[in-house]
């Protein structure tokens, strides 16, 4: 199954089938639901259709990305950019691949560039960036130019697409480490097995009971880790956390603007709630990816030591700063 479709794939990427054809293979693989070899396939010819981010494999070997395949409906704030600045402050090398807001009202691009990172540069200071920084954004937009040809498809059909999960696999740095959050239960382990299939060094697939595609702070959460070829699945409580579950309309975010000024309060120790609370736990759950952490609780207690101490306030404004130099250069 596995080489059929990448076969297929290929040929999309490169533009070699008539539209009606791709059009009618989209439709057709999503209404009998994609297996894990499809949309491993379809990520493999993703992958090697893309502009890469070239780093060098001892900093390849670290890096790790938090994501999610969006079309969760939450009108949350932006919870996995959130977390990854956060974790640059806690040691970590994240490589965040994203775009603009598709289903919500602020995409991870439209946030960051709210709170003044420059998301446009190109890949040579994309790696200084990283070097100097341990947090790069890729653009997606800016490392995909075969989705040119599939854009114009996508958009006449009138539901989702296999594309629209495969986004968190196509990390043009080639992560191997992953936190990835996906829209509905059913997919957790399809993912979680394309991701052992793509050679997935450590990951975790998280995909809560009141359908976010993040660690929830007001229901359980399912989740599937994937190490050494070995999937687990187990529960995420965050009352078995010490967190009291909480409405979920008390993690809506808004525009950008809003959604920059959120993060800005998480990072610089000013919001103690929910919003806290859920970053928090996703953050504490991609430092026991990342191996920083032994456990969940463990992992809480690092990340919020990094927003006390200052060290996160002092990241993002890190970060601000090296990206506006680098657009200087």
């Amino acid at each position: 199954m596995f080489n059929k479709a990448k076969l297929k794939f290929d040929d999309i990427f490169e533009n070699r089938l008539p539209i009606d054809e791709v059009k009618e293979y989209l439709i057709e693989l999503y209404e009998r639901g994609e297996d894990a070899a499809e949309i491993a396939a379809a990520a493999s010819a993703m992958r090697e259709h893309l502009i890469p981010l070239e780093v060098h494999y001892d900093l390849k070997e670290k890096l790790i990305d938090v994501v999610g395949t969006g079309g969760d409906k939450s009108n949350s704030f932006n919870v996995s950019s959130t977390v990854a600045i956060l974790l640059t402050a806690c040691g970590c090398f994240v490589a965040k691949h994203g775009n603009r807001s598709v289903t919500s009202k602020s995409g991870s691009a439209d946030m960051l560039d709210s709170l003044g990172i420059n998301l446009n540069l190109e890949t040579s200071k994309q790696i200084i960036m990283l070097e100097d920084t341990g947090f790069v954004f890729m653009f997606a937009q800016n490392h995909h130019p075969a989705m040119k040809y599939i854009m114009p498809i996508r958009k006449s059909i009138p539901h989702r697409t296999i594309f629209n999960i495969l986004g968190p696999l196509t990390n043009p740095a080639n992560v191997t480490k992953h936190l990835l959050g996906v829209f509905d239960k059913s997919f957790i382990n399809k993912m979680a097995s394309a991701l052992e299939l793509l050679d997935t060094k450590r990951s975790m697939v998280v995909s809560s009971a009141d359908k976010m595609d993040e660690i929830s702070i007001s229901d359980i959460t399912y989740a599937t880790s994937i190490y050494n070829g070995k999937l687990e699945d187990f529960v995420i409580d965050p009352q078995n956390l010490g967190f009291k579950l909480q409405d979920k309309a008390s993690i809506v975010g808004g525009d950008a603007d809003h959604n920059a000024q959120i993060t800005r309060d998480i990072l610089g120790n000013k919001e103690k709630g929910a919003k806290l609370d859920i970053v928090l736990l996703n953050t504490a759950a991609a430092l026991v990816v990342d191996e920083k952490a032994r456990d969940l609780q463990e992992g809480i207690e690092i990340a919020r030591d990094a927003i006390q101490s200052g060290r996160a306030k002092e990241k993002l404004e890190h970060l601000v700063r090296v990206s506006k130099l680098l657009t200087q250069d």
